[in-house]
């Protein structure tokens, strides 16, 4: 029971499972829009169980594919794809169970969902080798999961509206730009290794730049997404205040480099859940 309870450690520290509430919140906040309101605990647990395991199957790929870059850096030596904990054959396991349990909650959506599934595990699992050649990697990510706003609406309503790719777009950029802000972390390791990033490639400062232009464009979008979805004041609300919390991730990671991981995880964190509180809020009172 040991072993078993130190292995699902150990997958849990390969796919980081507590980062999945950087997409959940989003996920949930279409399918409220959607549904017009509470969608249902059967919804909500299928949907939950689709995010999980298309980002487990995406860390999965990344980790998988990313060994030999992971075991030459000193910040990722320690992870369970290097240090011998997983092997390749447990790791590609996993990405294979989570793919089937993607694609068969995805199937229990709706028909549109299921077909939809496959191009969309190609998109998360396409992410891991963009860094190899293309600077565009940051934009991957971004789509990747951007994606999880449109995947809620169509569970609910077999369809893609205007609103759901505004919101979309919106998480595209807010992904975009705080991994911007992560990769500095990477940047002299990225250039030594030949690996493409924008910042190893344009330096820290157009990185900052176009980290803020993407935060910028998120706030837009998030803005026209309550315009065109029709919702109320606490919408607007969540949309700009969403600027204020990113102005502030900019603030921390300008003033001190050390401070990235506190950006990334807390600050991003917290900005998905006060996103979903404040739509609740809106249908709430709406």
């Amino acid at each position: 029971m040991q072993k078993i309870i130190a292995k699902l450690k150990d997958f849990n520290e390969l796919v980081m499972f507590e980062h999945s509430i950087f997409s959940l919140p989003f996920i949930f906040i279409a399918m409220i829009v959607a549904a017009d309101g509470w969608f249902g605990f059967g919804m909500l647990f299928l949907g939950v169980l689709a995010a999980i395991s298309a980002r487990n199957f995406a860390m999965g790929v990344n980790r998988f594919a990313d060994k030999d870059i992971d075991a030459q850096n000193p910040r990722t030596l320690g992870r369970p794809n290097v240090d011998g904990r997983l092997d390749e054959m447990s790791i590609l396991l996993f990405i294979g169970v989570n793919a089937v349990v993607f694609v068969l909650i995805a199937y229990m959506f709706n028909s549109l969902a299921f077909w939809l599934s496959f191009p969309i595990l190609l998109v998360l699992g396409a992410y891991s080798f963009f860094k190899r050649f293309s600077s565009l990697a940051h934009i991957v990510l971004g789509i990747s999961l951007g994606l999880a706003p449109i995947a809620g609406v169509i569970a609910i309503s077999e369809s893609v509206t205007l609103w759901s790719v505004l919101l979309s777009l919106g998480v595209m950029f807010w992904v975009a730009g705080f991994d911007l802000l992560y990769s500095l972390q990477d940047m002299e390791f990225d250039k030594e290794n030949d690996l493409h990033s924008i910042p190893s490639r344009y330096g820290v400062e157009a990185t900052l730049i176009v980290s803020a232009l993407f935060h910028l464009m998120s706030v837009i979008f998030w803005i026209l997404f309550a315009w065109a979805a029709g919702l109320g004041t606490f919408a607007f609300i969540a949309a700009f205040g969403s600027g204020l919390v990113l102005a502030y991730e900019q603030m921390l990671v300008r003033r001190d480099f050390t401070k990235i991981d506190r950006a990334f995880f807390t600050v991003n964190g917290y900005l998905g859940i006060a996103f979903l509180v404040l739509i609740i809020l809106d249908k709430v009172f709406a």
